[in-house]
This record gives C-alpha cells, structure tokens and sequence, in this order.
C-alpha cells in the first residue's frame, strides 16, 4: 500500500505522468485497431488512487473495478461482450472486469495471467508497451470468441483511455 493513496491530488499527476497524451494515443489505436477484429468493446481506465470514500469503506482495487465498470457502462453493449482494464497505480494493481457474455466463456485465470503479465511491464517503467500488448491480448481473447462479422460493428464505448 502506497502512501499516495492519501493524496488525491499526487495521485492524478502520478496518473499524468506514467500515461502522458503519446500513451494515450497508444492505447486509444491499439483499442482501435482490436475492435476491427472483434465484436466485443474495450475500455481502459487509469487511477492514480482510490477515492476516499472508497478508502473509507475499506475497499481495493477489485470493488473498485467493478464500479467503474457500471460507471463507464461497460456492461450497456449490445453482445454483452465490453471489457474494462482498470490500472490503481497506487496500488499496483490491474483488474479486468468482463461482461456477462465474455466472462461466461473465459475462466478468470487466463485475465489474472493478462493482469501479471501487464504489472511486470508497468513495474519496469514500460506503461506504453504494458498497456498496447493488454490491450491486444484482451482483443485476441474477444476475436476468438466473438470474432467480427463483417457488418461493421459500431463503437460503443470510446476508444480513448479514461484518466479518473
């Protein structure tokens, strides 16, 4: 547990600083170019820390997760296929939140493999390249199990990575 948890504002320049604008355009184009394959919706969230009234009911990153995947309604898509990364810097913690659609086909474990695979990149400084290959491998795991159709899915969530 990091200190900067207790400070909001700390918090959202640690965000700002590990996931600059160039990251962000990384990620959005990786998220892009997945759903070209799929017909399933990523979103990708970043938090610096917890809210303090998340603090105050002694919650982590899961629970969290699982907020801000209602918050952003990642589960309103049409194939119950949206997958939400949520990143909890402080606590250096990954979470992926799948809809019912996705989540009825793909045991937790392959996410946790994803999640680790994501945190060692993060913790060797390489948050561009942690988050692209997430990204792509969450649009691989959609691609086989709700592979495009040809019919030009429409974006359903923004591909650009949200910073709360």
């Amino acid at each position: 547990m990091s200190i900067i948890r207790y400070f909001p504002l700390l918090s959202h320049w640690l965000a700002r600083r590990d996931f600059p604008a160039p990251v962000l355009d990384a990620i959005q184009k990786a998220i892009a170019a997945g759903e070209q394959h799929h017909q399933g919706q990523v979103c990708f969230a970043i938090e610096g820390a917890l809210p303090l009234r998340e603090l105050a009911r002694g919650h982590g990153a899961r629970p969290r997760a699982q907020e801000v995947f209602a918050h952003l309604r990642v589960w309103d898509t049409a194939h119950n296929s949206g997958v939400l990364i949520y990143v909890l810097l402080a606590e250096r913690a990954i979470e992926i939140v799948a809809d019912r659609g996705i989540a009825a086909r793909v045991p937790q474990g392959e996410w946790q493999t994803l999640c680790e695979r994501m945190r060692d990149r993060f913790a060797s400084g390489e948050y561009e390249r942690g988050a692209s290959e997430g990204v792509r491998a969450v649009s691989g795991i959609l691609a086989q199990h709700f592979p495009a159709d040809g019919s030009g899915t429409p974006n359903e969530l923004p591909d650009r990575p949200v910073l709360l």
